[in-house]
Formats: C-alpha cells, sequence, structure tokens
C-alpha cells in the first residue's frame, strides 16, 4: 500500500526533473560555456567583444525569431538569405536613384514582405514542398539580386541610411536593440497569443487544427509574409553596416538561423518552439564563431564547425522526438 500511495509522486517528480533538464541544459550549457571562455580566451570578456558578439548574431537572431515561427507551423525557409541580399541591394538602388531613405527602407520591406507571402501561397495554397519552394525561391531572388544590380555592389553614400546599423543607443549599437525588440515581440506573440497557439497547433497536427477552426493556409502565409518582412529588415540593417547593398551577401545564412533554431529546441517535427532556447541557440552559434575569430581559426575549419553544428542540432532534435515518443509510448 505505501508503495503504491508513494510511487505516483515519486514518478511525479522524476518527469518535473526530465522536464526542467529539457527546459534549461542548453541555457545551463551556455552560462558554463561563456564562463569557460571567459577565461581560458584572451579579450573575449571585454567589453569591446561583447558588444561585436551581440552585434555579429543581430541578423541571425532577428531572422531565427520569424524562422520559429516557420519551423514551428512544420515548415522552414531556405530564401532567407536571398532576401537579404536582395532587400540590401534595392535598398541601395532606391537609395542612390532617390536620395529617399523612407523610399529605400519601405520598398526593401516591402520587397521581403512580397517574397515572403509568395513563399506562403506556394506552400499553403498550391501544395508544393517547402523545401522545393523555398529553393525555388532562393535561387530566383539570389538571381534578381545580380541582376538588378548588375553583378555589382551598390555603394551608399547617405549618413542617415548608414546610422541603422552605426547608430548607438545606451551605449549599444541600434541593431543590438532591434534584435532584442524581435525577441520580446515574438516571445510575446508565440507564447500570448491566438496567434502563436494557432501556429504550434497546426505545427502539431495541421488536421484537428482546421477541424478546430484554424485557418491552416491563411495562418501560413501569413507567417511566411512576417519572416519575409523580419529578413529585409535584417538585409536593410546589413546595408547600413557595410555601406553598400551585395548581391552576395548572406551566402549559407539560411542553414545558420535553422541551426541556431534547432539548438535552441525548436522541434524539425512541428508544434515545438521557445524563444528563450531560440535566443541560446543564436548565442551559441554566435559565440563559436566569434572564439575561432579571436583564436584565428582558418575559414576553412569554420565551415568544417558550422556544418558540425548544424549535424549535431538534428541529431538533437531527433534524439528529444524519440525520447519524447518513447516516454508517452
Amino acid at each position: 500500500m505505501n508503495s503504491a500511495t508513494s510511487s505516483p509522486p515519486a514518478a511525479q517528480a522524476a518527469a518535473r526533473r526530465r522536464a526542467w533538464l529539457a527546459d534549461y541544459s542548453m541555457p545551463l550549457l551556455y552560462i558554463v560555456l561563456f564562463a569557460v571562455l571567459a577565461v581560458t580566451v584572451e579579450n573575449f570578456f571585454s567589453t569591446a567583444n561583447v558588444v561585436g558578439l551581440m552585434l555579429s548574431v543581430a541578423q541571425i537572431g532577428m531572422v531565427a525569431c520569424t524562422m520559429m515561427l516557420c519551423l514551428a507551423s512544420r515548415d522552414f525557409d531556405l530564401s532567407v538569405g536571398s532576401t537579404i541580399a536582395f532587400s540590401g541591394v534595392l535598398g541601395a538602388i532606391l537609395l542612390e536613384r532617390t536620395g529617399s531613405v523612407l523610399l529605400a527602407v519601405g520598398g526593401g520591406l516591402a520587397a521581403g514582405a512580397l517574397i515572403g507571402a509568395g513563399n506562403g501561397v506556394l506552400i499553403a495554397y498550391l501544395r508544393i514542398n517547402a523545401l522545393i519552394a523555398t529553393l525555388a525561391t532562393m535561387l530566383m531572388v539570389r538571381g534578381l539580386a545580380f541582376i538588378v544590380s548588375q553583378g555589382q555592389a551598390v555603394g551608399i553614400a547617405s549618413e542617415a541610411f548608414i546610422s541603422f546599423g552605426d547608430a548607438r543607443v545606451f551605449g549599444l549599437p541600434l541593431p543590438v536593440l532591434v534584435v532584442a525588440a524581435c525577441f520580446v515581440v515574438f516571445g510575446v506573440l508565440l507564447n500570448h497569443t491566438v496567434f502563436g497557439r494557432n501556429t504550434l497547433a497546426i505545427g502539431g497536427n495541421p488536421e484537428a487544427a482546421r477541424l478546430a477552426g484554424v485557418k491552416v493556409e491563411q495562418l501560413r502565409v501569413w507567417i511566411f509574409l512576417l519572416q519575409g518582412l523580419v529578413t529585409a529588415m535584417a538585409g536593410l540593417i546589413l546595408a547600413s553596416r557595410i555601406t553598400s547593398g551585395q548581391p552576395n551577401a548572406a551566402q549559407g545564412f539560411e542553414l545558420d538561423v535553422i541551426s541556431a533554431c534547432v539548438l535552441g529546441g525548436v522541434s524539425l517535427q512541428g508544434g515545438k518552439a521557445r524563444i528563450v532556447g531560440v535566443l541560446v541557440g543564436v548565442l551559441i552559434m554566435g559565440t563559436v564563431e566569434n572564439v575561432m575569430n579571436l583564436l584565428d581559426v582558418d575559414a576553412f575549419y569554420q565551415y568544417l564547425m558550422r556544418g558540425l553544428i548544424l549535424l549535431a542540432a538534428v541529431l538533437l532534435d531527433q534524439l528529444k522526438t524519440r525520447g519524447s515518443t518513447g516516454h508517452r509510448d
């Protein structure tokens, strides 16, 4: 009798410990990693390097916030790198021809929103697989970036436009504050709105969500539209930081973003996402790259490390999925 009555509380306590470990293992791992690097790597913990680290992950962080929604809804977007390049190039061209920062920013954002909405329509209404749809968009948009720029970088001379990437508020670069705002906004959107709940619902079971009254196709278009809009914003900020629109910018960017999301616990199977986890995943990606630069590691080895991180992220997702399935069984 005693064992029967004590077993359920013990099982519940064990389940709570497993859940706590699953939720906080990555943040704890990053804290340990950061502490070790601060002690062992020269200049890593300096103010200049920490600010530089935050600035280096700004673009990945912005796009990861919306990629999280795509993955949570059981989709993904391979065209984000090309969208960053095209929006930067388009913004630089509009600025050069009109002299208007407002038109340059508005044009770049509109282009990103249109690209994202186009991806959403292809996937949601035309039933094209997300891999094929966004791969085709990636190639077409990159091609457009080269066509409109004639294969050349488009210089930016406007101080007002450059200030987007160069200005400091409270001692922090503006892109760092923008990415912080993105994490707050999309964290609230995911956890405290019907939009977020429905996104997780269609990722968990699209048909059940549809029977529950969720407009699945329309929601998917909105998710991809947000993806394109935020990606374009990241592209414009990148162009302002490097003072030019580069048609070959952000190549391979999409893999870094997806790696960061999966490292942060966003399931490739859909239906599961945590904004804090995504933040940790972004920081891990940025910290590894930052340390390799500080240690003057050759670029070829950096590519190898990024590939290993992507593989590790996918394997981690698989292990978590199998573990949760086995526990339910």
